[in-house]
Order: structure tokens, then C-alpha cells, then sequence
């Protein structure tokens, strides 16, 4: 007789969440091709919202684009639309920024 111990039990807990994240993630990439094909050719634009949220884009990513989204440290936010996919990417910019900051007040608080 086989035992299943705690940990199997966690590991399957955790597969059932992997597996609604895919699934979500999967739904919001066929709902924003399907928005994308609905239009006429000349009016795709590859790039948008998916449930008036979530950003995608499908456009082939370029430096620029990489560069404006994944290192801006003068944007606001720690998140930006992903270069090429559906969702979001961390402004690793920003993040840098943040952490820089941080260290800065720190090491001035024990001045």
C-alpha cells in the first residue's frame, strides 16, 4: 500500500494552481488573437488590451521597444506591457531605481 505524504499532498495543491494559471493565461492568449483576427487585415494592429486589462502585443519586438519597457527607470511603474506576449514585465529600470533609493536612505539613516 502506497502512502501519500504531506508534502505529495502540497505538491498536488500547488499543480491545481499551476494548472488554472495556464489555463487564464491560455484563455487571454486565444481571446486576443481571436480580437485580432476579428478585424479586417488592414485594421490589426497586434497590440491591446484583453479584457479591457491585461496587455498584449504581437508585434516582433525591437530594441527600442525592449529597452522602453524593460529598462526606464523615469517611468513610474515597476510593471509595463510585455515586449512580445500577453501581460506585463518588470521595469527592471525602475526596479533598479527603487532598490538604489532604498539603499541610499539606508545607508543615510545610520550616518
Amino acid at each position: 500500500m502506497i502512502k501519500q505524504s504531506e508534502g505529495h499532498w502540497n505538491a498536488s495543491k500547488k499543480s491545481a494552481l499551476q494548472r488554472l494559471t495556464g489555463l487564464i493565461a491560455v484563455a487571454m492568449l486565444i481571446s486576443a488573437l481571436g480580437r485580432e483576427f476579428s478585424k479586417p487585415t488592414a485594421e490589426r494592429t497586434w497590440q491591446g488590451k484583453v479584457w479591457q486589462v491585461v496587455p498584449y502585443d504581437f508585434r516582433l519586438p525591437t530594441w527600442a521597444r525592449l529597452r522602453e519597457r524593460m529598462w526606464a527607470p523615469d517611468r513610474p511603474g515597476l510593471l509595463s506591457p510585455q515586449v512580445f506576449g500577453v501581460g506585463w514585465t518588470v521595469n527592471l529600470g525602475r526596479a533598479y531605481g527603487v532598490l538604489r533609493s532604498v539603499a541610499r536612505s539606508a545607508d543615510d539613516s545610520t550616518k
